[in-house]
């Protein structure tokens, strides 16, 4: 048995009780219905096994934590300032694009963070080639590549891959 199959058993468990927690949540607490959101949450899990198999990456809780409440607190910001230039009755806007450096490598690692990345306010990742991000933003006079590579070291911090 590899080193990395105790941590994939658990990956599974943790699938697992999050499908069936969060189908309990969908379908309601009945405790007649138990079995059939255990049937569920298998099929689900056997599903998302297939579509997305588990990477090994170990994402670490503390660095999660930072990576919210970064995440958080950007996107608050971030939409406080978009709802202003929005409602001003001259919008301060730079719009343009900016090439931000990638350092993590193509896969699902990076997709997940210019996911993460597309829910700021004012910018919104584009594409991705050869090892740069393509990053629309509101106002170019904002420090877009700078926040994007923090964003990036907080992220690569939280999967441990730093």
């Amino acid at each position: 048995m590899s080193s990395g199959a105790p941590h994939r058993k658990r990956f599974s468990w943790a699938r697992l009780a999050f499908f069936f927690l969060f189908w309990l949540v969908i379908a309601g607490w009945s405790a007649r219905d138990i079995p059939v959101g255990a049937l569920a949450a298998v099929a689900a899990l056997w599903v998302s096994q297939k579509l997305l198999p588990s990477a090994g990456a170990r994402v670490r809780a503390g660095p999660l934590f930072v990576l919210a409440v970064r995440l958080l607190r950007g996107s608050l910001a971030a939409g406080v300032d978009v709802a202003r230039r929005a409602l001003s009755p001259r919008p301060d806007l730079l719009p343009g694009f900016v090439a931000c450096p990638l350092t993590l490598p193509q896969g699902a690692a990076r997709d997940v963070f210019c996911l993460l990345q597309s829910l700021m306010p004012g910018t919104l990742p584009t594409g991705a080639e050869e090892g740069r991000a393509l990053v629309h933003g509101l106002d170019l006079s904002q420090p877009i590549a700078a926040n994007f590579a923090a964003e990036e070291a907080l992220f690569k911090g939280a999967i441990g891959d730093e």
